[in-house]
């Protein structure tokens, strides 16, 4: 697999973004939190999950950040204002992304899908690892680092072009961030399709993550904006 060839969607689900209102998602696909770790200086540094939802065949999440029943929709949308209009970019990621060359890694990255989670930041930063990758000890942080950014942002191939990427299983995450004190975006993984309002399917991705505070300016992906408004799934 990589970048440029798709990946194909994980049979069976799917999620549905609604105009103004929640995501539909189908096929009892499973949802549980997944709280960011951190190393003793503070930086993002691996995942242990939380909170394990029951997965119905279908089920709908809050995407207005509104909802008292979080993450499950509450019909806060209609009272709220919430407008859900989709700006995202529809091109596939390869045809908007930016690469760094290293001499071992090749970083792609599009940054406007960053979801704040912080992970790139350890070791010096993602991307100065990449460009001293030649160095074994900064190549596997820098491995390390992309596959713990939940959003995609960044991915990394080898010297031959190969993707590096983590096998996620499908299923879907609510990221809890304890260190900024936020609750994160909605971790979709393992070749999910999300489907839009209007019926068109966004490239299928390993790893992608949708808003839920209602902020984002890159609906229905997040772009950061819940550490700003200061989300919390509790409130």
């Amino acid at each position: 697999m990589s970048e440029e060839t798709p990946m194909p969607a994980a049979p069976g689900y799917k999620i549905k973004v609604t105009a103004n209102g929640p995501y539909i998602v189908t096929g009892g696909v499973p949802l549980s939190e997944w709280i960011i770790c951190h190393d003793p200086d503070g930086h993002s540094h691996g995942w242990r999950e939380g909170r394990k939802f029951g997965a119905p065949s279908a089920y709908a999440l809050c995407r207005c950040g509104g909802s008292k029943t979080k993450p499950f929709c509450d019909g806060s949308h209609f009272s709220n204002g919430f407008d859900g209009t989709e700006t995202a970019s529809r091109e596939p990621f390869a045809a908007r992304s930016m690469e760094l060359a290293g001499p071992e890694l090749t970083l792609s990255e599009v940054p406007v899908l960053c979801s704040q989670a912080r992970f790139c930041q350890r070791a010096g930063d993602t991307w100065h690892l990449v460009q001293k990758s030649d160095d074994a000890v900064s190549k596997e942080i820098a491995i390390e680092e992309a596959a713990e950014c939940p959003s995609g942002r960044i991915v990394l191939r080898d010297k031959s072009g190969k993707l590096l990427e983590p096998l996620l299983p499908p299923s879907i995450g609510l990221v809890e961030d304890p260190v900024k004190g936020r609750s994160g975006p909605i971790w979709v993984r393992g070749g999910i399709a999300v489907e839009a309002a209007d019926g068109f399917v966004y490239e299928i991705r390993n790893r992608v993550t949708l808003c839920r505070c209602g902020h984002s300016n890159n609906k229905p992906f997040c772009d950061g904006r819940h550490v700003k408004v200061k989300f919390r799934s509790s409130e």
